[in-house]
């Protein structure tokens, strides 16, 4: 049985965020939004009681490695052209036969 986990740990800072729950209007957009377009189960991982950053995990799985790159890389890629900053964006794939 073949199939590939994709992991993206990301930490986002909202320069426009006033407070806790300008920051929540943000976070919950970008987990719809991750969860809509990349089909990716999204949590809020860290950074909770801080009102510009915060930590999301996001998960997403394919049959083949080739297509869960693909998809990372749009997700990647759509994170960046939004209203926020990336601070930092961690990766990784892990084979269902590990």
């Amino acid at each position: 049985m073949a199939g590939y986990v994709g992991i993206l740990s990301v930490e986002l800072h909202f320069p426009h965020a006033g407070s806790l729950k300008g920051k929540r209007k943000h976070v919950l957009s970008a987990k719809a939004q991750l969860e809509n377009r990349f089909g990716a189960s999204v949590a809020e991982v860290d950074h909770h009681d801080l009102w510009q950053r915060c930590g999301l995990a996001m998960a997403c799985t394919a049959r083949e490695v080739g297509a869960l790159h693909g998809l990372l890389d749009d997700a990647e890629r759509w994170l960046h052209g939004q209203e926020w900053d990336v601070v930092r964006i961690d990766r990784r794939i892990v084979s269902l036969e590990d």
